[in-house]
């Protein structure tokens, strides 16, 4: 069957460095660190003192008090970005077949403030079972898309991707293909995270994961680095309008970009750690542009997972380099976590939208905070290091893995 054309028509986005689309994309573009000390509880007894929070954010300036109280801080986040996206795209909300409007959405973790919370409260008291009501609905990870299509009422497919730092480029491509199948107009995708908690902070700690670059938290996420020492937390979310390209036509929408492929693979490696020579990283690039139907030498742009470790950082960059050849040299590659720190279920959310407005503008974000040259990472590679530049970009790759080895990669290409 011949497989629907999907587009992008609205965006929307709560970062640590920007509470909207257009905030985001100007933190982006000036090189703007979201990482500082953490406010939301006492951290001193922690190795790592310091996140990437929201910051300015009143949650009651955009949902009601007694809903809010309902909602974990992901679903919170969720509802914020998705409402701006669906503003965004001026879909007119009455004529839409709602029964062919979905919501498909990633989080890596869920209502870990929620869970946290309940159990504190549970062993803080006298051993009987009080527990909030809203608890179970509050944390589990479908609860953000539920709610979305619950004030919509969207009444197509409606579900969650949990696929750890994967997850909203795996809710991407879920809903991509539902699209191009013909079972969807319309799909509200994306991510949202907030595990900027105590168990979040002390589980990342005792995995030695996180930067402990405590006196320097702005310059703590250095992608490519040789002085990287982990990734810094980050939380938000990222929405993301998918719909089918005649759809859009023929009511005039704004069109950002087309969503032309995406890839899926597996490590099989190893719990935490990347395969060192990358081979389920070069596996989704290659899945992926033979989804599109593109070659290597058509990718102008590629955001990278590159999260600051040690290990990651070099396995990508390798695999980039066995994928692309030659053409790598020519390719703009950045990661924006050197700004918004790892927004982990989320981050392929934001880090797609990235991509698009890169290919929208003509700029490419910086990787921040490089200093000192890494030996193992090919010199002639542009990591597009602390200044923004600008390119007139045609095609952008999107790289997230997730702890398990999930391996996921969308393209976005300007429209013919």
């Amino acid at each position: 069957m011949e497989l629907k054309r999907v587009v992008v028509t609205g965006l929307g986005a709560l970062t640590p460095i920007g509470n909207t689309k257009d905030e985001y994309w100007e933190g982006l573009v000036s090189g703007k660190s979201g990482a500082a000390p953490i406010t939301y509880f006492d951290a001193e007894k922690f190795k790592t003192q310091f996140a990437c929070e929201v910051k300015n954010f009143e949650v009651n300036d955009f949902i009601d008090r007694k809903l809010a109280r309902k909602m974990d801080r992901f679903s919170q986040y969720a509802m914020v970005a998705s409402d701006e996206a669906i503003a965004d795209s001026k879909l007119d909300l009455d004529a839409l077949n709602k029964y062919r409007v979905g919501v498909i959405w990633g989080a890596g973790i869920g209502g870990l403030q929620t869970f946290q919370d309940e159990v504190l409260n549970y062993a803080a008291g006298d051993g009987s079972p009080r527990f909030n009501p809203f608890f179970i609905p509050k944390m589990i990870a479908d609860i953000a898309p539920g709610n979305i299509s619950i004030k919509y009422g969207f009444m197509g497919p409606n579900y969650t991707t949990v696929s750890a730092c994967a997850s909203s480029a795996n809710s991407m491509i879920d809903a991509l293909n539902t699209i191009r199948l013909g079972h969807c107009d319309v799909i509200i995708t994306g991510g949202s995270e907030a595990a900027v908690t105590i168990a979040g902070m002390g589980g990342f700690n005792a995995m030695h994961a996180m930067s402990t670059r405590n006196d320097s938290p702005e310059t703590a996420s250095r992608p490519f680095d040789a002085n990287r020492d982990g990734f810094v937390l980050g939380e938000g979310a990222g929405a993301i309008i998918l719909e089918e390209y005649e759809h859009a036509k023929a009511r005039g929408a704004k069109i950002y970009a087309e969503v032309v492929g995406g890839g899926l693979s597996s490590d099989a490696y190893h719990m935490t750690a990347p395969h060192p020579d990358g081979i389920g990283v070069v596996a989704v690039m290659k899945n992926c542009l033979e989804n599109a139907g593109l070659n290597p030498e058509d990718v102008d742009h590629i955001n990278t997972h590159g999260t600051s470790t040690p290990l990651g950082d070099v396995a990508e960059l390798k695999a980039i380099s066995e994928v692309f050849g030659d053409h790598a040299k020519s390719i703009n590659i950045n990661s924006t976590k050197s700004m918004t720190g790892h927004l982990l279920g989320a981050a392929g959310a934001i880090e797609a939208i990235a991509s698009i407005l890169a290919l929208e503008h003509g700029i490419i974000p910086p990787t921040i905070n490089h200093e000192t040259v890494d030996e193992n990472i090919d010199p002639e590679l542009n990591l597009t290091l602390n200044k923004a530049q600008k390119r007139d970009i045609k095609v952008a790759m999107s790289n997230t893995f997730g702890f398990g080895g999930h391996n996921a990669c969308v393209l976005f290409k300007k429209l013919d």
